[in-house]
């Protein structure tokens, strides 16, 4: 699920902004890719896992849910859910949070 904020809308760049709202950066080792995570336990998954992408004047946030790491040796997909309770309460709470820091 991706929400969009215009740039002027946070207080801080968006790396930061996820960081203060309680996300861990990550490097994907094969793709070389960035992006943030969220644990919801202790446990390594599930966990909240957003991409950002800035586009003009706007961040793009890209969220799913991790329920497990690839099944088999080699695989790069994973069980993710792009919709949902989950994913829609932690969109709302981001929001939540780019309004009360404005």
């Amino acid at each position: 699920m991706k929400f969009v904020v215009k740039k002027d809308e946070l207080s801080e760049n968006p790396e930061r902004f996820l960081r203060k709202a309680g996300y861990g950066f990550i490097r994907d080792r094969h793709s070389g890719q960035d992006s943030f995570v969220r644990r919801l336990t202790r446990a390594h998954y599930p966990r909240l896992h957003m991409y950002i992408k800035e586009q003009g004047g706007r961040v793009v946030f890209s969220l799913h849910l991790d329920q497990k790491q690839p099944s088999y040796s080699g695989a790069h997909a994973h069980n993710a859910e792009y919709e949902g309770e989950v994913v829609e309460a932690e969109i709302k709470r981001l929001k939540d949070i780019v309004v009360h820091n404005s």
